[in-house]
């Protein structure tokens, strides 16, 4: 299991990654810890450290004083994929990466897994880039007729140069607006923009996080719906739950989400009627398979006053913290965590069997 990570989520992943290890089914997996710190070393943990630890995110740490861990380039000559820790050969099956945002959900990672040989949990490297960039994102599901709310995209450089004309643009668009960080989730770097002042400042912060920001239209009376992916060729969707937001940043923020346990509430299932709740489910399969989604996924979306739905995001390597509606989803449709997080496994094992029989030479 990787977790951790560079991204500005990396302390969210730590809470993922104990959750998915207390479900692990130790009959048939024995887990190697493995966390990525914030420099990029990778470091091996111990699972008694991690279960222990704390469960608030400003608080949540990786064991620093520990073996380094390295990925071999290729399996043996036995078809085996390897660590090395500390000097030593270990054996691995699977990667289940339990990592968030850039350099980790965003194709990276899968990318380097790929070039190992080794099979993982999740999106291969396309759907973990589309999937991490909500501008890439939303052109695609745009292009496949899936309804999404009106937004701009806002480039660091274009943004230098033209400041006066992009605010101008941005405002085109009925407030409030929603300032995010292109590429990163957990709503860090995100802004709710009610005063028109606002948004330099909204936009500005979340240049802090990546190179390029969408401003997204808010909906009047909006509702936030949740509805979850599992499997590859054949994909089902769960219960469709929804997040009631009652908290002073007035939208479902970072601190609503970890800090403030009283910031939000999960509704499972949503009140919605059959037809709504069936339309919801539809529209997250098909997200998932235009975002060359696998495995995994949380698709994210938006009922107005008016019972409209559209698709805000999708996340290829969702949550499992928990308070996630990933795991709860799926448990509230009869697959508890243990069984989820094994039929995961499973998906990636037989993914990479699939890809194996493909031909590598004309």
């Amino acid at each position: 299991m990787l977790f951790g990570g560079r991204s500005a989520e990396h302390e969210i992943s730590l809470l993922s990654a104990r959750n998915v290890v207390q479900a692990l089914d130790r009959e048939r997996f024995d887990p190697m810890l493995v966390g990525i710190d914030k420099s990029g070393r990778w470091l091996l943990q111990e699972e008694a450290v991690l279960l222990a630890a704390a469960r608030d995110p400003r608080l949540a740490r990786l064991a620093q004083d520990t073996a380094s861990v390295s990925l071999l380039a290729h399996p043996d000559e036995r078809g085996e994929t390897a660590l090395m820790v500390a000097g030593a050969s270990e054996a691995i099956d699977v990667v289940f990466p339990v990592l968030h945002g850039p350099l980790g959900e965003d194709g990276c990672v899968q990318g380097l897994l790929e070039l190992s040989g080794v099979p993982y949990v999740g999106s291969g490297v396309l759907g973990s880039a589309v999937g991490m960039d909500k501008d890439v994102m939303k052109r695609l599901l745009a292009q496949a007729g899936i309804p999404i709310v009106p937004y701009e995209t806002v480039r660091c450089g274009e943004w230098k140069r033209e400041r006066d004309a992009i605010v101008q643009r941005c405002l085109e668009l009925k407030r409030p607006l929603f300032v995010k960080p292109a590429n990163l989730g957990s709503s860090v770097g995100v802004t709710k923009v009610k005063d028109d002042a606002q948004l330099e400042a909204a936009i500005d912060f979340a240049f802090e996080y990546d190179t390029k920001v969408v401003v997204e239209q808010g909906i009047e009376g909006v509702r936030e719906i949740e509805c979850a992916v599992l499997g590859d060729e054949d994909p089902i969707a769960s219960a469709v739950g929804e997040i009631v937001v009652d908290h002073p940043d007035g939208f479902y923020s970072y601190a609503a989400k970890y800090i403030d346990e009283h910031g939000a509430t999960t509704r499972i299932p949503a009140l919605l009627t059959a037809a709504e709740a069936s339309a919801v489910q539809r529209l997250a399969l098909r997200t998932f398979c235009t975002l060359e989604g696998s495995g995994l996924a949380r698709v994210d979306l938006f009922m107005d006053k008016n019972r409209s739905l559209y698709v805000n995001e999708i996340n290829t390597l969702p949550g499992f913290t928990s308070i996630s509606m990933y795991p709860k989803l799926w448990e509230a449709s009869g697959i508890a965590p243990r069984e989820l997080v094994t039929r995961l496994v499973d998906l990636a094992l037989a993914r990479a069997a699939r890809q194996r029989k493909l031909r590598t030479s004309a």
